[in-house]
């Protein structure tokens, strides 16, 4: 008769116990574009009260007096956050947590293009970066044995200065920025600064946060870096330290394998690896405004060379601040491109 007390007793707290727990659904929804209004909130399965809820964005708080709360997310940055609930009941406090992604309000631009002038370019150059300065071309070259960073006379495509890495760097993208040039390597997680005048290797740097170096350009104020993904990192120009990043998205998906870059009039410009297709990116929220067409351009090339569809592509902006022009190229190609991109 004890042992049945016993079971009953332990049968009663086992179901009230059950019948107390909460069970909490944090409500979002799983992407949204930027131009409309988020509604976060809080429920629980059973309609149990709630005293009260605190919900933030990344570690954002928003403000908000109960369960559910609403917002614009056109100040935020596109790609990937975190919606965070902290939900307070019966003296107590759990943690919910959700991702959500922000995506562009509107889709790309399409552009086209117009070929100005077209000058020749040495196609034993396995082009990673590219930039131009003082009527200099400057280019940087990839794969192990042979990598480099080089001077060449736009005009002729002559190289007229060359320094070669050691074989174990796969050299990736080339910026100019304070009268120093910076090289990035591909997966040694180093990059290198040197003396622009003579090539003479002044420094080392390592990268903090990302895996890879792909593409490398400045915004006259920090060093702007991509490692194939959909991540774009800003560099701390005194310390070279990758402080924070944009995630670039259209208003449907992430775009991956962003490669080599430019800085042009305020945007990024950005190939994608095994693409022949230039990006045009808002710095400030990775919104992908623009999307340049250059198909018929690898097409144009493979008349007169046959290229490896997979490897020998487009990549190489450089740009001309001077006199508004905007040079392209590709991996081996023996033409240098000046190009104007129309907006179809």
């Amino acid at each position: 008769m004890l042992y049945k007390s016993f079971f009953s007793l332990f049968i009663f707290t086992f179901l009230l116990s059950c019948k107390s727990e909460y069970k909490f659904v944090l409500n979002t929804p799983k992407k949204i574009q930027s131009s409309q209004e988020l509604t976060i909130s809080i429920s629980e399965k059973g309609s149990k009260p709630i005293d009260s809820v605190q919900f933030s964005i990344d570690s954002k708080k928003i403000q908000s007096s109960k369960n559910t709360v609403s917002l614009k997310v056109n100040n935020y940055k596109l790609g990937k956050h975190t919606i965070t609930a902290i939900i307070f009941y019966e003296n107590k406090t759990k943690k919910i947590s959700k991702p959500i992604y922000f995506m562009a309000d509107t889709a790309p631009e399409i552009y086209t293009y117009k070929i100005i002038n077209t000058y020749p370019h040495d196609k034993s150059a396995y082009t990673q970066g590219l930039a131009f300065h003082n009527g200099f071309l400057y280019e940087g070259t990839g794969r192990k044995g042979s990598s480099s960073i080089r001077k060449v006379a736009l005009k002729t495509g002559e190289v007229l200065q060359q320094y070669d890495l050691s074989r174990e760097y796969f050299g990736e993208g080339i910026t100019i920025f304070k009268n120093k040039l910076y090289q990035l390597t591909w997966q040694s997680g180093i990059g290198f600064i040197y003396n622009l005048e003579t090539f003479k290797k002044e420094k080392d740097f390592k990268y903090t946060k990302s895996l890879e170096g792909w593409g490398l350009t400045n915004n006259n104020k920090q060093l702007i870096k991509t490692d194939g993904t959909e991540r774009i990192w800003f560099l701390n120009p005194d310390t070279l330290l990758e402080e924070n990043y944009i995630e670039a998205y259209t208003n449907k998906q992430k775009v991956e394998k962003l490669n080599e870059l430019e800085y042009i009039n305020g945007k990024i410009y950005a190939n994608r690896w095994q693409l022949n297709s230039i990006l045009i990116i808002n710095p400030s929220t990775g919104k992908v405004e623009g999307v340049v067409n250059l198909n018929s351009l690898k097409a144009k090339i493979q008349q007169e060379q046959t290229l490896d569809d997979s490897d020998e592509v487009l990549n190489g902006i450089a740009f001309d601040k001077k006199n508004n022009r905007i040079f392209i190229t590709g991996k081996h190609w023996s033409k240098l491109y000046e190009v104007e991109f129309i907006k179809k």
